[in-house]
């Protein structure tokens, strides 16, 4: 048994940028953004950095696009934004 089985998982909490961003993305490169996210969701893993100052949170790699959310509490996750890696840090 894993450390992570039996452990409740964070909620994900999307803003309402954070929707408008993932619908304007194609289906298939929504999915898979929804797929990162779920894994980190289940066990934490994934390609995460805390963003530095003036940026606040923390961002996760999802292909060519960078998924920005903020930890609410050990059982929630808060979803910020989703941009293409090109405009991500404009």
């Amino acid at each position: 048994m894993s450390k992570t089985e039996g452990a409740p998982q964070p909620a994900i909490i999307w803003s309402t940028e954070a929707r408008a961003d993932l619908r304007a993305i194609d289906r298939e490169t929504a999915m898979q953004i929804l797929y990162c996210l779920t894994r980190y969701q289940k066990s934490r893993a994934g390609g995460v950095k805390k963003l530095k100052p003036p940026l606040t949170g923390f961002r996760l790699r999802c292909g060519d696009y960078r998924v920005f959310f903020e930890l609410k509490n050990e059982n929630a996750i808060e979803i910020t934004g989703v941009r293409n890696r090109r405009e991500a840090y404009r």
